[in-house]
């Protein structure tokens, strides 16, 4: 092997976006074809074929020019479960993965380099999560999502609510869960339906509290239920199978017992006392840590979360959060969600 200089961090970087851009478009081949020959579904193909077309006006000569394959570790190395796909889920399962990992990995690098190819990549993962639910299973896709969702918005009373869930999407929240106790029914269908559109734009999860009538009005991604609702059984009876049911918990007991249920996810807190939950004693971290130790579901902490406290949290353990106050009533709820966004991600890497 030929001897060279050792590569500059701009150069590393080139190397890692040109992989990472290559491995996005040939996940999205992947799919493409079976839309265009298996399915034959034009708008479908169009989409895969829109989506590699937009990373490849990125895909520079001077990123192809940054290649070393011969220098790359990663070529001798694979994994098992890529030589034992066996059903069309299974490959069409690998190449979204792959694609949403590539584009995850472009969204962080180009930060460094390219802020419109980061916010490219961010937009683009949003839409090959849509993708994903029209083209297979729509349970295992938005489960994939629940997993990778790292910040989740429950909605509180505003004037400016549309406006604040919007600004908190466009930072990148992936998750949000529209609470209200005290509109008639009317009003909340209306505006449930409002914030999925929002949701479905920028391809976040959307969730109901409490109201499985208006989360199937709404065609939301599912519904979060307390203590003391309707049993999770009867839920995912009128809900529909592919939808996600989510349970809040405060004590090992409930967390078994929503174990027992099957729960999508469950919120674990209030972490910190909460005017959003009046009465309700703070459950502190080492609720959390158990709940960390003996869920197999994702677990959002929850209460009293702020910018303030987050890194206290994650320490503990947290890798998924849920917030109110934090962003409904920020000066700057896009910013805020970024930095939640930011902050989740280099507790993750610690």
């Amino acid at each position: 092997m030929q001897n060279l200089a050792p590569a500059s961090e701009g150069q590393r970087i080139r190397r890692i976006l040109d992989a990472n851009l290559d491995r996005a478009r040939e996940g999205l081949r992947v799919i493409e074809e079976w839309c265009r020959f298996g399915r034959e579904e034009a708008a479908l193909s169009a989409q895969c074929k829109d989506l590699r077309q937009t990373l490849g006006r990125y895909h520079t000569p001077e990123l192809r020019a940054a290649r070393q394959t011969d220098q790359d570790p990663g070529t001798a190395l694979s994994h098992p479960q890529e030589r034992d796909r066996q059903t069309l889920d299974e490959v069409l399962t690998a190449n979204f993965a792959r694609v949403q990992e590539a584009l995850r990995v472009i969204e962080e690098y180009a930060k460094l380099t390219n802020a419109e190819l980061s916010e490219t990549a961010k937009t683009l993962r949003y839409r090959v999560y849509l993708l994903e639910q029209a083209l297979i299973n729509p349970r295992q896709a938005r489960q994939r999502q629940l997993q990778q969702a790292k910040l989740y918005l429950v909605t509180s009373a505003s004037d400016r609510l549309l406006e604040i869930v919007e600004a908190a999407l466009k930072g990148g929240l992936p998750l949000v869960q529209y609470r209200d106790k005290t509109s008639d029914d009317q009003t909340r269908l209306t505006t449930a339906r409002q914030l999925q559109a929002l949701c479905r734009r920028y391809g976040a999860l959307f969730l109901v509290n409490d109201r499985v009538d208006i989360a199937v009005g709404a065609n939301a991604d599912g519904v979060h239920l307390g203590q003391t609702d309707i049993p999770m059984e009867l839920a995912r009876q009128i809900l529909g199978g592919d939808r996600l049911v989510g349970r809040s918990t405060t004590n090992p007991q409930e967390l078994e017992r929503a174990i027992a249920e099957g729960a999508d996810y469950v919120g674990v807190g209030p972490i910190f006392a909460t005017p959003t939950k009046p009465g309700k004693a703070a459950v502190g971290f080492e609720y959390l840590q158990y709940a960390r130790k003996h869920a197999p579901m994702p677990q959002f902490a929850i209460g009293g979360i702020d910018l303030g406290n987050i890194d206290q949290v994650v320490k503990a353990g947290a890798t998924q959060v849920a917030v109110v106050r934090a962003i409904m009533e920020a000066a700057d709820p896009e910013a805020t969600t970024r930095e939640f966004l930011q902050r989740l991600s280099q507790g993750e890497a610690s």
